[in-house]
């Protein structure tokens, strides 16, 4: 018993601590953030990571339109540090099922070998394509449950030196 009390002595000295040191500081949490606020965060950010590898972040879309000029199908993604990043992947519901997707994929995954890219990354959850990526190659490498209390958020990705795309 004792060892407990003094453990949790130990963890209420260092906790007042941290406290002591903060107490000139405050922790602003918003959910309608300043753009500038947001624009220090993510330069002081990429301004420490620049320090490890160059800046080479190129961004990467893909649209597929009817003879209207309307797009029913796109990909948006960048490529950076010899990866390709998909964000998103969309298809018209009046579309799916006719390969589009797996166009748009096989598209980016070529620009991407073109700009030097060894690798693909991707996430979606488990009520999105799972499926469909693991089919065009893509490998689960980690996954979250509990998503809105029922879905599961998996991290997919591919190595583009051993797939043809």
């Amino acid at each position: 018993m004792a060892n407990k009390l003094l453990n949790k002595d130990k963890i209420q000295l260092a906790f007042n601590r941290v406290l002591s040191l903060s107490t000139n500081m405050n922790i602003e949490i918003t959910d309608s953030p300043k753009e500038i606020d947001d624009e220090k965060i993510i330069s002081e950010t990429r301004k420490y990571n620049l320090q490890f590898a160059k800046k080479d972040v190129k961004l990467m879309s893909l649209y597929m339109r009817d003879s209207g000029g309307e797009i029913i199908a796109g990909l948006t993604g960048k490529t950076f540090w010899n990866w390709l990043h998909v964000e998103y992947l969309w298809v018209h519901k009046s579309q799916r099922g006719n390969k589009l997707g797996s166009q748009l994929i096989a598209a980016a995954e070529n620009e991407a070998i073109n700009r030097g890219c060894t690798g693909s990354t991707l996430d979606t959850f488990s009520f999105q394509a799972p499926d469909f990526y693991q089919k065009l190659g893509y490998s689960v490498v980690g996954t979250l449950a509990d998503y809105s209390g029922e879905h599961q958020r998996y991290y997919l990705a591919k190595d583009l030196t051993k797939h043809s795309s």
